[in-house]
């Protein structure tokens, strides 16, 4: 299993929210790049990047700290956030980061998901957010009526192998991530599922990895300092 530390950026800063709270933001780090050779250091090998301007605007003005990000760590980076067109898509590939996250489009613009992963393939995975069982939308801003089983079967169905689940109600709250939601998912359903959202402990990073998950993302936990990075890349790779 890989270990995603997250680095969700707001004006060019490191920041959390909480449960999608933009009202409920905390700085963490003024230099992007610097703490993602910091997490290469202690033994990462991906990061998972959040614009959060532009998951609730859908433009990209985090881009070039996305990309520096990617050129100074020389990580494996995936990045989401706003990504409603193939020009953004091309765009943040075209900076040089590995994989781009699709949310509210995968929603609102199946042909876009369609066209993307028969262009992209693997460098194409999906954002499922779900508040109360349904996915949320435009930033977490907006609950739809799609459940959870009927989007993984949509997302399926247009060849999208990667997927990173996230329970809101669990994330950045430090009360541990929720091992039924994800034991369900990966049973019923033939992707790479990365799990996301309230992730705290090596004991969680295990249970996640028994159950053959493709990756987990961790956020607060290492931010407050409760999780060690090291320890967590660690525990992921155990067989």
């Amino acid at each position: 299993m890989i270990v995603f530390p997250a680095i969700d950026l707001f004006q060019g800063k490191v920041v959390r929210l909480y449960q999608g709270d933009y009202s409920r933001m905390q700085f963490y780090h003024d230099d992007p790049a610097a703490l993602a050779r910091n997490m290469r250091d202690q033994g990462a090998e991906a990061i998972h990047i959040v614009d959060l301007e532009g998951a609730k605007d859908g433009n990209t003005p985090n881009l070039e700290i996305a990309a520096a990000i990617k050129r100074e760590s020389g990580l494996f980076c995936e990045i989401g956030g706003g990504v409603r067109s193939m020009e953004t898509i091309e765009q943040y590939l075209g900076a040089g980061l590995d994989r781009v996250i699709l949310g509210t489009s995968a929603i609102t613009d199946k042909t876009l998901v369609s066209d993307a992963v028969n262009r992209f393939g693997d460098r194409i995975s999906v954002g499922a957010d779900l508040r109360n069982g349904h996915i949320a939308v435009k930033g977490w801003t907006q609950t739809t009526d799609v459940s959870a089983e009927e989007f993984f079967s949509r997302i399926e169905a247009l060849g999208v192998r990667h997927i990173i689940c996230t329970d809101i109600s669990r994330d950045g709250a430090m009360r541990g991530t929720n091992l039924e939601l994800y034991r369900s998912l990966s049973t019923r359903h033939a992707v790479n599922l990365t799990a996301s959202g309230g992730i705290r402990s090596l004991d969680d990073l295990r249970m996640l990895r028994e159950m053959k998950l493709y990756g987990a993302v961790i956020g607060r936990a290492y931010y407050e300092g409760s999780l060690d990075l090291a320890a967590a890349v660690k525990e992921a790779r155990e067989c």
